[in-house]
């Protein structure tokens, strides 16, 4: 019997020192990625329904578009809504990219490159072809995403990584789960915290405080949130950092470059088991939810234009 090609299409595995990751066919999503046989994403099976958006390319948008409308140039445009629960939520989240198989481009064994050229969509009808390089080196993982507008007018375009950072054990039950993500740390450097509808779409930015502050540090415990921030704190070379450490001691670094202007942070607190990931998710992005109707940090690509962003995961032992 000749053996079938897995559900989440192909895969590729790449290796450099100890570190260690699996991308699938499809989506281009990360399945899984090791330091020294230890898990820093949170895997998922090869045939498996990908575990609340895990290792998703967010695009051509990121979160959330209020009831999947959004006008551009002039002309009016209707994604698909996919997500209306609970209610009131009604939005197009996280785009298109990770329904399709995305095609090989090259494979080392320390790096792959695969690209998606956008089909012709009533909601996003733009000659858009966006290609994601994995490369393990030695501190970890470097992901470089290039959009390119092959098209004869303008394109929308904004990007997001959806990552779910193991918490270094295995609940077997949600309370165990949000236990275990709760003695991590998280910093995110940040100066304002977006505030949003009950349909989770933004209505303004305020001030860091409280449980979202997160500028210092803090374990997770009794802080519960799906939330983002923006206004986020840079280097000289305009990186944006955002980090996460376990108790084991493992330290994950997501550093992004100059096109990060937001983080989104779920903790998945007191979800059901099967939506509920030993971690948490952290979640850069070029811009925030509903860009493509506010314009918030909204990209235009010009046609023949193109337009990268650069996100590195460095993991350390401490």
């Amino acid at each position: 019997m000749t053996s079938k090609t897995p559900r989440t299409g192909n895969q590729y595995s790449i290796h450099h020192g100890d570190y260690s990751a699996v991308i699938c066919e499809l989506g281009a999503k990360i399945r899984r990625f090791d330091f020294n046989s230890k898990e820093i994403f949170c895997p998922f099976g090869v045939n498996d329904l990908t575990p609340t958006c895990n290792g998703y390319v967010l695009a051509p948008w990121p979160n959330r578009i209020e009831n999947g409308e959004y006008d551009f140039n002039g002309k009016h445009y209707c994604a698909p809504v996919n997500e209306y629960h609970p209610a009131p939520r009604n939005n197009a989240n996280h785009g298109y990219a990770y329904h399709y198989m995305w095609k090989l481009e090259s494979l080392t064994d320390s790096a792959v490159t695969l690209s998606l050229r956008f089909p012709n969509l009533d909601g996003y009808p733009f000659d858009v072809t966006v290609t994601v390089t994995y490369e393990l080196g030695e501190n970890g993982m470097t992901v470089t995403i290039n959009a390119r507008n092959d098209g004869d007018e303008p394109a929308p375009w904004a990007l997001g990584l959806h990552p779910w950072l193991a918490n270094g054990e295995q609940g077997a039950t949600s309370a165990e789960r949000d236990a275990d993500s709760a003695a991590c740390h998280l910093q995110i450097k940040a100066a304002s915290h977006v505030t949003v509808n009950e349909a989770l779409i933004p209505t303004g930015t305020e001030p860091v405080a409280g449980i979202y502050d997160l500028n210092d540090g803090p374990t997770l415990e009794g802080r519960a949130f799906d939330d983002a921030w923006v206004d986020v704190e840079r280097a000289a070379d305009g990186t944006t950092t955002t980090t996460f450490t376990r108790p084991d001691g493992i330290e994950v670094k997501l550093i992004g470059d100059q096109t990060i202007n937001a983080r989104q942070s779920s903790t998945a607190t007191g979800a059901p088991f099967a939506e509920h990931p030993y971690g948490i998710a952290v979640e850069p992005m070029t811009a925030p939810a509903n860009a493509f109707r506010t314009g918030n940090h909204l990209v235009t690509l010009a046609p023949d234009s193109d337009y990268t962003t650069v996100v590195r995961y460095e993991v350390a032992q401490k």
